[in-house]
């Protein structure tokens, strides 16, 4: 193990061309409880981002080229995961407290997932045992594959009410919950957490110990401390800590920007799985890309054309959506909300496209989803009349984010 202190060199450190060492590979699976994750790539619970359209999206990524179906319609229900290349879809993380007050009818705007989502987990975060363990039977009832347990939203909404990352300076509350939940469910439990506090209070192997003891099926840890939030390295040395302390399975997150990232988690930490953040939004190619650099040590970049083809996809589906969830909702509300997620997902897929900036710019001053997408199409139409097809690799950066959103990957 690296000693601590000392943080592991990634690709988009080195200017260098990273090469994928002989024995690096994501796992072409791996199993949490009974439940089959393949490939062995999990897309992080984001709030503000991982809705079910965005999910079916990802899911779906690899099939929005230039020569393949544009339309949710169009596809094929039946892609697989390894076709995608992603093995495991997690929620928007959900207030166990709101949902165990919530109407019925309500709770399915917050836990509704289609059947070509599976394998799929619903996020928690609280801090009352038994309100995250009546949460957990709802959410099996509900029919996920896995509940997690959010200890990692660095958020001070969040930290505020001692949820998400402010539960790291309790360990016997946060062991009161893993049994509570754990006794709920039957359904496998998983927890994704942080390193701890702050430099002086990491907790991250104490607490995966603590997971294992109490029953829980895996543990995903995001290499930072709540201090850090997103900012400076993700510090891999204690994802290879945790794995050499438990047995059960061990998912990697932090700094994955590119599938050569991927492959140098797993070899540096022997983890057995790799969780994908704030990358999946400005490039949702990135699971498929990970998938053939496994197998074959490239991978292609989308064309003109496909990102084209991309994004007008994503942002049909979010058009439909709104238009079925319209009946008995708020006039207008959810028109608003489906237009500043397509200015923002366009701000995330369309920074390093040339001339990009300009499109930003003028669906900034657009108030409906119709408008946007007119103006997607107008400016990739030019691209293309224009003889623009070459393959455009994304930046390394991953999506930006407000410093006040509960993005919490």
């Amino acid at each position: 193990m690296t000693q601590r202190g000392i943080t592991v060199k990634k690709h988009w450190d080195n200017p260098r061309e990273h090469a994928m060492p002989a024995q690096a590979r994501v796992p072409a699976e791996m199993r949490i409880g009974a439940v089959r994750v393949a490939p062995a790539t999990v897309l992080a619970p984001m709030a503000g981002v991982t809705d079910t359209v965005f999910r079916r999206f990802i899911r779906h990524a690899s099939a929005f080229s230039a020569h393949a179906p544009s339309s949710a319609e169009d596809i094929d229900s039946a892609v697989t995961n390894t076709q995608s290349g992603c093995g495991l879809l997690m929620t928007e993380f959900t207030s166990a407290d709101g949902l165990s007050r919530m109407r019925e009818s309500k709770r399915k705007r917050y836990l509704t997932f289609y059947d070509d989502e599976h394998p799929i987990a619903a996020q928690l975060f609280g801090s009352n045992p038994k309100t995250l363990a009546d949460a957990a039977r709802i959410v099996q009832d509900t029919g996920f594959d896995l509940v997690d347990l959010n200890l990692g939203c660095p958020a001070k909404r969040v930290v505020g009410c001692n949820g998400g990352s402010g539960l790291l300076r309790d360990l016997p509350r946060i062991g009161a919950i893993f049994h509570a939940v754990r006794k709920a469910v039957t359904i496998p439990f998983t927890v994704k957490f942080r390193l701890g506090w702050n430099d002086t209070q990491i907790v991250c192997v104490e607490l995966a110990r603590m997971a294992e003891s109490e029953g829980l099926n895996a543990v995903a840890l995001h290499a930072r401390t709540r201090e850090q939030g997103y900012t400076g390295q993700a510090r891999w040395e204690w994802i290879a800590a945790v794995k050499q302390a438990v047995g059960i399975p061990v998912i990697g997150n932090g700094d994955i920007r590119t599938p050569e990232d991927a492959a140098a988690m797993i070899d540096q930490t022997g983890c057995d799985a790799v969780m994908i953040g704030r990358a999946a939004p400005s490039n949702p190619w990135i699971f498929r890309q990970i998938a053939q650099y496994t197998a074959t040590g490239r991978y292609d970049q989308p064309t003109v054309a496909d990102r084209y083809h991309m994004i007008r996809a994503y942002f049909q589906m979010l058009l439909d959506e709104t238009e079925a969830a319209a009946a008995g909702d708020k006039p207008g509300s959810p028109a608003r909300e489906t237009a500043g997620k397509m200015k923002q997902f366009a701000s995330w897929f369309t920074h390093g496209v040339p001339g990009g900036a300009r499109l930003r710019a003028s669906i900034y001053q657009m108030r409906t989803g119709v408008e946007i997408l007119a103006g997607v199409d107008a400016f990739f139409q030019a691209r293309l009349a224009a003889g623009e097809s070459e393959p455009e690799p994304f930046p390394a950066e991953p999506a930006e984010f407000p410093a006040d959103a509960l993005v919490c990957d």
